[in-house]
């Protein structure tokens, strides 16, 4: 009797690990990637990447070969502990490539580009939504519950209760609120007079009022079927200038492009995450890379660690 028991947990060791992963595209990206161990905040934060400029349910095909560079913490026996930044991802398709890089521009800090230095972002992310099917597309079609042809005037994504929804593109909610058989509805006014609307939402996100402004890719709500729906999902317009269009027809304006004087060191880059991937009659490569410091590009201030240089590992 009397006696204490007491424990304490040790801090348990751990290390940045740099992965990169090349397998081609079985089902799904999400499905792929997390079959082979890739966390889910990267998993997460890929996509909002790839989202900009593909439709993830429409565009990727069976056999498309997926490439991922990216961080993570691990323990000295390889467990998994936190997932860290990306620093490259890739879809490699039969007739075109959507290849994005990570750099720190000293004028405005991390981004993605593309090969030639373009900005990964658009004006309006193409899919709002993680790991969602397309459900129904843009145009007539009879409607599901009043049994007549009705004009569809968005994109139905289909994602279970509670998924996240986020906003296309930054701007400010001009509604926020129940809208008759819309449900829980947000409507956003972005520049250029591009506006977008989610419907059938379970609930908003918390601070989502009229009013406030977003930011591109902030959570705004979760999917629900609230309203005149037959199931969970996300409904998804973009009306330009008042009049709605198809959400997955749209050739947006780009975000900011690097200036000419960063080119060099976003250059030097390129070069290092394309001598780390391997040949193309690789098919699947799961692999660690070597971290080793670069020399800093002259007369470049960097906001954080010097980009590192990626090299494929021998065997």
């Amino acid at each position: 009797d009397g006696d204490v028991l007491t424990s304490s947990l040790d801090e348990v060791p751990t290390l940045t690990e740099r992965r990169l992963l090349v397998v081609p595209v079985e089902g799904s990206i999400w499905q792929v990637t997390g079959i082979n161990g890739v966390p889910a905040s990267v998993r997460a934060k890929m996509l909002n990447i790839l989202s900009y400029g593909l439709d993830l349910q429409r565009e990727v095909q069976p056999n498309d070969r997926f490439e991922i560079i990216y961080d993570a913490t691990v323990t000295e026996e390889g467990d998994v502990v936190a997932g860290g930044a990306i620093q490259y991802v890739a879809l490699i398709q039969k007739n075109r490539a959507k290849r994005y890089f990570r750099f720190d521009d000293p004028s405005y800090g991390i981004d993605y580009y593309d090969e030639q230095g373009r900005s990964s972002k658009k004006l309006l992310m193409k899919t709002p939504i993680d790991g969602a099917r397309l459900s129904s597309h843009y145009g007539m079609r009879k409607h599901p519950i009043l049994g007549y042809s009705k004009m569809h005037t968005g994109t139905d994504f289909a994602a279970p209760t509670g998924t996240k929804i986020y906003a296309a593109g930054s701007g400010k909610v001009v509604k926020a609120g129940w809208l008759g058989g819309y449900g829980n509805y947000i409507r956003i006014k972005h520049r250029s007079g591009y506006e977008t609307a989610y419907a059938h939402m379970v609930r908003f996100a918390k601070g989502i009022r009229t009013g406030v402004s977003v930011s591109q890719g902030q959570v705004i709500g979760y999917v629900g079927s609230t309203g005149r729906s037959t199931g969970p999902h996300l409904h998804y317009e973009v009306l330009v200038n008042g009049k709605h269009v198809n959400p997955m027809g749209l050739n947006l304006p780009s975000g900011r492009d690097l200036e000419k004087k960063s080119l060099p060191a976003f250059k030097q880059m390129v070069a290092m995450v394309d001598d780390a991937l391997p040949g193309e009659a690789d098919k699947a490569y799961l692999a660690k890379l070597e971290i080793k410091q670069p020399k800093a590009p002259e007369k470049v201030i960097s906001k954080e660690t010097p980009p590192t240089p990626l090299r494929r590992p021998k065997g």
